[in-house]
């Protein structure tokens, strides 16, 4: 049975008329104990995240880790993106500034399915992952399609010094790049690997404003946007996964302590027509 922090579930309002903020973490005990309705209110919004303990046993992540020593890891742009995060397939971000996926983005894209392919025992970690949220899904669940040529998703990345408060969104950072557009955004983390200290998720209940571009840092934001506002804090273990609406401000702790912090990432997105589409 899910676990939910019960505070957001309380009635905010100044008035007679209840409000509730609706922002709460749940968790689960494994992947077959996610539902459907837990991913209908993370993608509408009245879910702050979603815990699944136990998704990977540590014989799939460890498996997974040790073939990740054999293939070739590349990085975000370190101009924009610093410290240095290593990563294993392009992210559609990558190619933002092209207006565009063009062919490079392609070519990164069939090389690095290549790679990970046969990281699980010869099988890819990707399907482990999809099988097991379609399985909670109950319904049609398709890689996202850009000029009829499946995206890539299933990227494999490692942030040990963290990541800035920041928050993604397809359908304005590259508009009109999917086929099928999507009415929400949610994005999961298989977490492979954790430190022993440090490496949480904060997510906060806060969306861009065009206003926010005064505070830009980066690829990042200054906190204090979004400070005053609910948030919620997530720290898995390995072969725990976290889904969370990449569209609220978040930001990644860095480690603290010995230990790596790699995570198998996508988003995914729920079209009109009840598709839940990846890519990373």
């Amino acid at each position: 049975m899910a676990t939910t922090i019960a505070s957001t579930r309380e009635n905010v309002s100044s008035n007679q008329t209840p409000i509730y903020v609706l922002f709460d973490v749940e968790t689960v005990e494994s992947a077959g104990k996610l539902t459907r309705d837990q991913l209908v209110r993370l993608a509408a919004g009245t879910l702050g995240a979603i815990h699944i303990k136990n998704f990977a046993s540590p014989e799939e992540c460890g498996t997974v880790l040790r073939g990740l020593d054999n293939v070739p890891m590349s990085s975000y742009d370190e101009e924009i993106v610093y410290p240095r995060i290593p990563k294993l397939g392009p992210a559609a971000y990558d190619h933002y500034d092209a207006h565009g996926l063009g062919g490079a983005y392609w070519k990164d894209a069939e090389e690095s399915a290549l790679h990970r392919a046969t990281l699980l025992d010869g099988a890819d970690p990707l399907d482990l992952a999809v099988d097991r949220i379609r399985a909670a899904w109950d319904g049609p669940m398709a890689p996202a399609s850009c000029d009829g040529r499946p995206m890539y998703a299933g990227m494999i990345r490692e942030t040990t010094g963290g990541m800035k408060m920041h928050w993604d969104e397809i359908a304005r950072e590259l508009p009109g790049a999917l086929d099928d557009p999507v009415i929400a955004q949610i994005g999961f983390n298989w977490y492979l690997s954790m430190p022993e200290g440090g490496g949480a998720t904060q997510i906060f209940r806060r969306r861009w404003l065009p206003t926010d571009e005064r505070a830009r840092d980066g690829y990042g934001y200054a906190e204090e946007l979004a400070q005053q506002e609910p948030s919620v804090v997530v720290r898995p273990g390995p072969g725990d996964a976290v889904i969370f609406d990449p569209r609220n401000y978040h930001a990644v702790r860095g480690n603290e302590g010995p230990g790596r912090r790699v995570a198998l990432s996508f988003f995914m997105g729920v079209s009109a027509g009840g598709t839940l589409q990846y890519w990373s």
